[in-house]
């Protein structure tokens, strides 16, 4: 099947699971899988959504739940995440994509929550693709978060959809039209609760680490062979 370039979604949201089983396949270390993933294939497919004409491209890389696992994994994430604002995040900038974090920083080291911001700054003016990192996210956190922060302006008005909608991590970006999901699970985990209204949803069982630009065209195809209704 041929792409439709003009049904190609605006933006697509990818749940990134299955680093650690495809790490564990090959005799790897946990982190290795990981590793592969920030190293080699965001980049690539960052690449093939700008060629596609994506505008959005939102990975979950950390959620909420992540800070359970084995504390000698999720060390090896920070560092991942120091080496992606040192090493990649430029790369993306001068590609012209703007970076955005959803979630709650602030539960991460001083260091990160420093180099974050900075690079969402530096990437501020860019307009190819904004990529939004989901790190230390969860949906019903979010939730929780934008009600607090509306409950935290002067004089407000009756809640509605419209009005919460603001306050959340995801304020001014569309909800995403495809889902995916790697690694073989078929839920959500609570991840983007709020937006996921009317995604068409994609689960595959292909490990995250092997989730080529080949495998993210298959998951456009098949979002171009459904009839969206939206409740009609």
């Amino acid at each position: 099947m041929r792409l439709d370039p003009n049904n190609i979604p605006k933006h697509i949201a990818i749940i990134m699971d299955g680093n650690r089983r495809w790490a564990v396949r090959r005799g790897l270390p946990t982190i290795a899988g990981h590793a592969y993933v920030v190293e080699k294939l965001v980049e690539e497919l960052v690449e093939k959504c700008g060629e596609l004409g994506v505008e959005y491209l939102t990975l979950w890389a950390f959620s909420t739940e992540n800070w359970k696992r084995d504390q000698e994994e999720v060390n090896g994430i920070m560092n991942l995440f120091r080496q992606a604002i040192e090493k990649k995040a430029d790369k993306f900038i001068e590609k012209g994509a703007k970076l955005k974090i959803i979630g709650d920083l602030s539960r991460f080291p001083t260091d990160i929550q420093e180099g974050m911001k900075r690079v969402v700054e530096r990437s501020e003016k860019k307009e190819k693709l904004q990529v939004n990192l989901a790190i230390n996210y969860g949906g019903r956190d979010e939730i929780v978060r934008g009600v607090n922060r509306f409950l935290s302006v002067e004089d407000r008005p009756r809640i509605t959809e419209e009005m919460l909608e603001k306050y959340l991590d995801t304020a001014g970006i569309p909800d995403p039209e495809l889902i995916i999901r790697a690694g073989g699970e078929m839920r959500l985990s609570g991840f983007m609760l709020w937006q996921a209204q009317y995604s068409e949803l994609y689960f595959t069982k292909v490990l995250m680490p092997d989730f080529t630009p080949s495998e993210l065209v298959k998951a456009i195809e098949e979002y171009q062979r459904r009839q969206r209704r939206f409740g009609k």
